[in-house]
């Protein structure tokens, strides 16, 4: 989903406002509102205030259906040029075994088609690499303005940096190469290891600065572990 489409999936969040514990709702676009196909892509990138419009209608519709007390958390856009940096020279698996198809090679292949997931990170095109991660800046910006700017009855808000370097920075100090960190068929999305990482690094930042998020602990724990055992907390 992206800010512009969330709208025709929030009806599936079911909540009883009064019956329910409070929820802690994570707004994740992630690139979906920088990221499309097309062969000029800009043109379709929502705007800052499109965006404002946007989120603003989805929090209202929010605040109708979380209990009190709830938590929103909103996670800023990537700077998707890291993709292009770490991974154009590199071989694709399609192109592994006779070296003769390189992630650049696939980006423009997709291009060309018109089915890029993102041609805006996913292009040789430096300016519009650039461009791209700009508008997922100014985006990330107002999602920080509104998180600090409004309140609202049944739920606070929190803005969190999708700081991929960070992510990037713990992987190599365990040896880890930047590129291990992408899906290797699409050339595109975090894969689980990058995924795993980001989730440990999101909760320990949301424990560390904002515990009162998670709440208390729950005074069952220690009958479900004997139900179930130590699952290393899953």
């Amino acid at each position: 989903a992206s800010s512009q489409n969330l709208n025709k999936f929030i009806e599936s969040l079911s909540r009883n406002q009064l019956l329910d514990h409070p929820a802690i709702v994570i707004y994740a676009m992630i690139g979906n509102d920088v990221c499309n196909g097309n062969s000029d892509p800009v043109p379709k990138m929502t705007t800052p205030e499109k965006l404002y419009s946007n989120v603003m209608q989805t929090l209202k519709h929010l605040n109708s259906h979380l209990p009190k007390g709830s938590h929103v958390i909103f996670y800023g856009l990537p700077d998707g040029t890291f993709l292009w940096d770490h991974l154009h020279s590199r071989y694709h698996p399609l192109g592994q075994l006779n070296r003769d198809v390189t992630y650049a090679q696939l980006y423009s292949f997709l291009s060309c088609l018109q089915v890029s997931p993102c041609h805006g990170w996913m292009s040789s095109n430096k300016t519009l690499r650039t461009l791209t991660s700009e508008r997922a800046e100014q985006l990330s910006n107002t999602l920080k303005k509104i998180a600090t700017s409004k309140k609202f009855m049944n739920f606070d808000l929190f803005y969190m940096d999708f700081a991929f370097q960070e992510i990037l920075g713990e992987w190599q100090k365990r040896g880890g190469q930047p590129w291990q960190l992408i899906e290797s068929v699409d050339g595109f999305h975090p894969n689980e290891v990058a995924s795993l990482l980001l989730a440990d690094r999101f909760w320990k930042k949301v424990r560390r600065q904002w515990p009162q998020v998670l709440g208390k602990e729950n005074p069952f724990n220690p009958q479900i572990e004997q139900v179930f055992g130590d699952q290393g907390g899953h």
